[in-house]
């Protein structure tokens, strides 16, 4: 059995992964006392300038291990790829605005959103939007660290459908919103084992796997 370190302390990401990770012979855990680590300021530009700083920040308190860490968020076609690296925070950023997303610098220390205000923002922005030009996807970059240096990044896509309403109770974040035509359910409507077959997280993280194979040859 192996155990591998995430930089979360978010319920859903955990779940995310440890149903990726299920059958797998390997053991999710958080790293220790996480509450109590000074929080990484989430600045990049892109999933992946985030991704790797969490990683190698994080990874500096729990020495010797390999500690992952994503960043994650929905991509919309119809809004030019928003809401992108500010999807926790989305509706926050409509608050102090008014005039949709602005830049990530300067605003990595604004609290994150409810998942209902989120998803009621992405509503109300595809409101007069033709359902069959709703199309989006999810992407996820997950990094692995050591001792502060930056090993590898892995990505991950799922592509989808924005519904009109939510569907489904499992998920966290935009997953009622998510519907996958070939499945023809939302993500929230899957299991966690379900969703990592198809979800871009699943994705990133059996890349990860892949890798740490053959690291251990």
């Amino acid at each position: 059995m192996t155990n591998v370190l995430i930089a979360t302390s978010n319920a859903g990401k955990l779940r995310d992964f440890a149903g990726a990770a299920a059958r797998l012979g390997v053991t999710i855990l958080g790293i220790p006392d996480f509450h109590l680590l000074p929080e990484v300021l989430e600045d990049g530009l892109t999933f992946e300038a985030n991704a790797r700083k969490k990683a190698a920040e994080y990874s500096l308190h729990a020495r010797g291990e390999i500690v992952l860490a994503d960043d994650s968020g929905l991509e919309v076609d119809a809004l030019n790829g928003a809401p992108g690296v500010h999807s926790t925070r989305y509706a926050a950023l409509e608050d102090l605005s008014g005039e949709g997303c602005p830049r990530p610098s300067g605003n990595a220390d604004i609290a994150n959103s409810a998942d209902a205000a989120n998803n009621a923002r992405l509503l109300r922005e595809l409101s007069s939007v033709a359902a069959e030009r709703k199309t989006a996807h999810f992407v996820c970059v997950l990094a692995a660290a050591r001792d502060g240096e930056v090993l590898a990044v892995f990505p991950g896509k799922v592509e989808g459908v924005i519904l009109d309403a939510p569907r489904g109770t499992h998920g966290f974040g935009y997953d009622p919103l998510f519907f996958v035509p070939p499945l023809q359910r939302a993500l929230a409507e899957l299991s966690a084992e379900e969703k990592a077959q198809v979800s871009h997280r699943g994705a990133a993280f059996r890349l990860f796997l892949e890798w740490y194979k053959r690291q251990r040859r």
